[in-house]
């Protein structure tokens, strides 16, 4: 659609293996194994799954932090995999990352007004390019004034830019992280697990910053995360990921309500109940996560499936459209939706 923001078209991104003391490659680790969506302007994609899914490599590749096997990603109507590294070196002021770990993210040897600026003097957005000492230092002056302003944004004051990472609470380390992302105004950010290290009342302030800063500033979200209880308050859209696969996608609230893939209503059902006396029925996944170097043919889940079948183990079911904006690789859908939607439910309080 043309306003779709990013478009991601078929990612593949494997790693080799390689053995041997003339090293020569083995095999293949299929992080990423042939995922499409797309993100409009301005809205959010909640990608979840176990660890070990791919969902941080997906984030990297599309911005080329890692290189792709293959696949298209469109940005704002560039074709991200074909730019050279001047241009791409000029797209990276619109494509920013927010880590998982607020403090590793964070270099312990330079202050924080340092390394917000760094990235304003660098890409030069501030300068005024003809190299004159007097220019540069003015340069440098409305960089200090524009990381004031940024750490304003995040909930900050301006004083902290002379303290350096340890002298901050994780959550504050985070607003940090998210000043420095916002400090070439992007429009796209990948936001790597990123409340998944802090306390849930920190997450919930940190949740509702980037909500305000979307609002605000028309940025667009790929949020990436393995609770789904977090992405609901977040995301515009949920895409559901298993062993480098996307198993389902639709609207927030169509796949609370209505989960059709067996793997998503494990999710669900792992969320807690925050009511005391509510019952849920739980779903047990047997078995343990299959490697991604020598995934199971056919359906990537029927090794640990409730519902599944002999026909399950012959193809890979397609991801294909159930309902309006509601995607699906399961050829049982029938089944689950019945198992969901019973009055003795997965969901019943």
């Amino acid at each position: 659609m043309a306003d779709d923001v990013l478009i991601v078209e078929n990612l593949v991104k494997h790693y080799a293996i390689r053995k041997g003391v003339v090293p020569k490659t083995v095999g293949y680790l299929r992080a990423v194994d042939g995922i499409s969506f797309s993100i409009p302007r301005g809205k959010t994609l909640g990608l979840v799954g176990e660890s070990g899914c791919g969902k941080t490599t997906t984030g990297r590749t599309i911005l080329r932090l890692v290189e792709a096997t293959s696949g298209r990603v469109i940005f704002d109507g560039h074709d991200v995999f074909a730019l050279g590294e001047r241009e791409m070196r000029k797209l990276r002021r619109e494509m920013q990352i927010i880590f998982q770990d607020p403090y590793g993210s964070l270099n312990p040897r330079m202050t924080v007004g340092a390394m917000i600026a760094e990235p304003i003097l660098v890409h030069g957005i501030l300068s005024d390019g003809d190299g004159d000492k007097a220019h540069n230092r003015s340069a440098r002056q409305r960089a200090r004034e524009r990381v004031a302003e940024l750490l304003d944004l995040v909930g900050l004051r301006a004083e902290h830019a002379n303290r350096y990472p340890h002298e901050f609470s994780g959550g504050q380390r985070q607003r940090i992280g998210i000043a420095r992302a916002l400090a070439l105004e992007p429009k796209l950010i990948v936001c790597d697990e990123a409340v998944s290290a802090l306390d849930v009342s920190i997450q919930a302030q940190i949740l509702n910053l980037l909500r305000e800063l979307q609002q605000r500033f028309n940025l667009t979200y790929l949020f990436i995360a393995h609770d789904l209880a977090v992405v609901k308050h977040i995301s515009d859209r949920v895409a559901v990921m298993y062993l480098g696969e996307i198993v389902e996608e639709a609207d927030t609230e169509e796949i609370f309500a209505n989960p059709l893939h067996p793997y998503t209503q494990a999710l669900l059902a792992s969320i807690p109940v925050p009511v005391p006396r509510a019952t849920r029925e739980r779903v047990h996944l047997e078995g343990d996560v299959p490697t991604p170097i020598n995934p199971p043919d056919g359906c990537r889940f029927h090794t640990r499936c409730p519902i599944a079948i002999d026909d399950c183990k012959l193809a890979k079911p397609p991801l294909v459209e159930i309902s309006t904006g509601h995607r699906v690789a399961c050829i049982r859908t029938d089944v689950s939706a019945e198992r969901a939607n019973t009055p003795a439910g997965l969901f019943r309080e």
